[in-house]
């Protein structure tokens, strides 16, 4: 534990090396996910309150509220403004489908090493096989964490958007 606070840079190469190349992928795929997280994370802490308050103005902006044009600009600013707040949820959704897939292709890596370093040096070499067993099971760990971090926002942003739409239409009256 005390290697990982000295120098956490080589526990992370260390980590990876142990992981092989798939983890990599993973840890970059991870990281563009949180990238989107924490943008949408700082949008729902202050910029849909903006959002829905122009929505606000432009409706109140209107002096005609009863016409077939006035319900169609009505629909349009609900549309918008779900839009915009449900915003990268589908690549989060894609990023959150996919990392498990990576874990599992490098399960497969790891195990093709695991079998060719059997064929090569017979079965009785434990020592050698546990370096692809490694690249084998990090992987797969890796893809199952990033996921299930991913897939608990998801769904917290996906109640989000609905709330919001639902609210916004149930606030631009129509007289």
């Amino acid at each position: 534990m005390l290697e990982l606070l000295a120098n956490p840079l080589d526990a992370l190469m260390d980590f990876l090396g142990a992981g092989g190349n798939v983890l990599v992928v993973i840890m970059f795929t991870t990281f563009f996910m949180w990238a989107l997280i924490i943008e949408r994370l700082m949008y729902w802490s202050g910029a849909h309150g903006g959002v829905s308050k122009r929505a606000h103005r432009a409706w109140a902006a209107r002096s005609d509220h009863k016409s077939w044009y006035a319900h169609a600009v009505r629909e349009r600013l609900i549309s918008e403004t779900t839009q915009e707040a449900s915003r990268f949820n589908n690549v989060i959704r894609a990023l959150v489908a996919v990392t498990p897939l990576l874990g599992l292709l490098g399960t497969v890596t790891g195990m093709v090493e695991v079998f060719d370093v059997m064929a090569t040096t017979g079965s009785s070499n434990a020592r050698l096989m546990a370096a692809g067993i490694s690249k084998a099971t990090i992987p797969t760990m890796a893809g199952l964490v990033a996921s299930l971090s991913g897939l608990i926002f998801i769904n917290a942003f996906d109640r989000n958007v609905q709330k919001a739409s639902h609210q916004i239409s149930d606030e631009l009256l129509i007289e």
